[in-house]
């Protein structure tokens, strides 16, 4: 029988989970609507991170639409959006190197990121940084009275009689072997008369509450890309604040889909970055290298010669859109922002939409709150409330935007997304049903790919990039990457896949090497986890589970 643990608790009216755009703007919201209506409120955010932005990595170019409701006086207040969107070119790239840069009118409308229309009394689009927009959300959240609790991760999820009470704060101070060390410190209780989950893409508590609660019974399966990001610090003469650049092509065949950014932002840098579909079929491909020679090609060169990379990071998307898109509320609490999917990907932007939604939870929250409610309901205003919202709006109008790319490829799809949206979404709405760890091909069936050797000056390592990334978990704990069945990578994914999460790790987590004997043997480096979740998301045999390390652990991205 397993020890009981002995664990102090707290409670609070509202326990958040993750201080990302969604979680941090509920956050704020619950405070002011308290403030306005002259009531006590206790709200709690808990951060797994050691510091608020330290695992957030996004493009960005932020439309602050949501950010306009939220804090209608964000300039003043001295928000870090500095670098307005100024100029757009998209490419398209044939091979190595020939780039076709269309037209305007060629472009999805979904696409223009200036002279866009005027949403909420802001039409410019900035690039920022994900990362500070979120410390400076946190500013404005304590400000208002909200409790954050960076280096603390959830590891639990409280459920008493099919209703969700809170949380449980991980251990601290526990050894690889699982036994405590010296300095041991049980986590502890959260409870909550409402729990909002924004844990991000592929949330490990989000996951199983989702498959607890049944919320995507109906649904089509969660798709997701690999979004892999570098800092650049470029000379002066080439540096053009709000240049913004998408493309698409070459490296990726025809059967892998996906597309680049480059975007000017502040202080001469540039931010460039792959997003990859995870439904890619090929095991032999990498999307860490794949990356790494698409730098090389002279439509992105020309902006980084000569310049220094300064940072690194990957993070899954989840990219399916509203026929993915989950049952968001449960008893006692709703899962927000892309902890249940509201990423736009028809304008590759989700920080404004998981925003909206948390806005419109703590809209629902308060006002159940406000009505002597003592929670453990379904919050069911809030679907109400999320389906007349203009985000909802958004992902209906591009539904049918992933399935179109995977059922017709990067062209015809991208064309049948251009008339859908010019014709405003009246083309018949497409279903990708096919789960992304299901498309892989047995590597036998598949050609090799021979990737080139970084030179160290546009392309590089996967050991400096995790050097970059300033990741670190304490050595002596309990591995966080969970095998199901431990013989599984060399008794089945090695002969039929080639053991894939050799490659599409982006950081060389996973490795196959040779024991003593001359046998094969799965390494888990964990230590170099960026918290990305590709290996719980594309393992074929679904045998890899991602859970939360202890508090603190994993990347500390600067101004990603």
């Amino acid at each position: 029988m397993e020890e009981q643990v002995e664990r102090d608790s707290m409670d609070f009216d509202v326990v958040i989970v993750g201080a990302g755009p969604s979680g941090l703007s509920a956050a704020a919201r619950l405070m002011q609507q308290a403030g306005e209506a002259g009531q006590e409120l206790t709200v709690c955010v808990v951060e797994k991170g050691s510091e608020v932005g330290a695992h957030i990595l996004s493009g960005a170019v932020f439309e602050p639409r949501a950010l306009q409701e939220l804090f209608p006086d964000w300039k003043e207040r001295g928000a870090p959006l500095t670098t307005p969107a100024t100029r757009d070119e998209v490419y398209l790239l044939k091979d190595a190197e020939k780039g076709q840069k269309l037209p305007n009118a060629l472009v999805p409308p979904s696409m223009h990121n200036t002279g866009g229309q005027n949403h909420g009394g802001e039409s410019t689009r900035y690039v920022i940084s994900a990362g500070n927009l979120c410390r400076w959300l946190a500013e404005q959240a304590e400000g208002l009275g909200v409790e954050i609790f960076p280096g603390f991760a959830a590891q639990e999820t409280i459920v008493e009689d099919g209703v969700v009470k809170g949380i449980i704060v991980g251990d601290m101070g526990v050894g690889a072997d699982g036994q405590p060390k010296d300095g041991h410190m049980p986590g502890m209780e959260l409870r909550a008369k409402y729990t909002l989950f924004a844990e991000g893409a592929r949330g490990h508590l989000g996951k199983r509450l989702i498959e607890r609660f049944e919320l995507d019974a109906g649904k089509d399966p969660q798709h997701y890309g690999i979004g892999l990001k570098e800092l650049w610090d470029i000379p002066a003469e080439q540096h053009e604040p709000g240049l913004v650049l998408h493309g698409s092509g070459w490296p990726l065949d025809k059967h892998t889909h996906g597309g680049w950014f480059l975007y000017h932002a502040e202080d001469q840098q540039v931010v460039v970055g792959l997003i990859m579909d995870l439904s890619y079929q090929n095991p032999w491909l990498s999307p860490f290298d794949e990356f790494q020679r698409m730098k090389h090609h002279p439509v992105l060169a020309k902006h980084l010669e000569g310049g220094k990379r300064v940072a690194y990071g990957a993070r899954a998307i989840a990219k399916g859109g509203l026929n993915c898109l989950p049952k968001m509320t449960f008893p006692g609490g709703l899962l927000i922002g892309c902890d249940a999917g509201t990423l736009n990907f028809a304008k590759i932007k989700g920080l404004h939409t998981a925003m909206k939604s948390g806005l419109v939870a703590a809209e629902s929250v308060f006002e159940a709150l406000g009505e002597g409610d003592e929670g453990g309901q379904e919050l069911t205003s809030f679907t109400e409330k999320w389906e007349a919202s203009w985000a909802h709006a958004e992902l209906e109008a591009s539904a049918s935007f992933g399935p179109a790319i995977h059922k017709y490829g990067t062209f015809l799809g991208g064309a049948y997304n251009f008339a859908d949206q010019l014709l405003g979404g009246r083309l018949p709405n497409l279903h990708d049903t096919t789960p992304d760890h299901a498309t892989l091909k047995p590597a036998a069936e598949c050609e090799k790919i021979d990737y080139p050797k970084p030179d160290g000056k546009l392309s590089f390592d996967k050991p400096s990039s995790v050097f970059l990334s300033n990741t670190n978990h304490e050595e002596d704990q309990p591995c966080h990457l969970k095998l199901t069945d431990p013989d599984l990578p060399i008794r089945d994914n090695l002969p039929k896949y080639a053991e894939p999460a050799q490659r599409y790790c982006p950081v060389g987590v996973y490795e196959v090497i040779e024991d003593d004997a001359g046998n094969p043997r799965f390494q888990i480096n964990f230590q170099n986890c960026v918290h990305c979740k590709t290996c719980d998301i594309k393992d074929p045999a679904q045998n890899i589970t991602w859970v939360a390390p202890e508090g603190g652990g994993g990347p500390n991205y600067p101004n990603m």
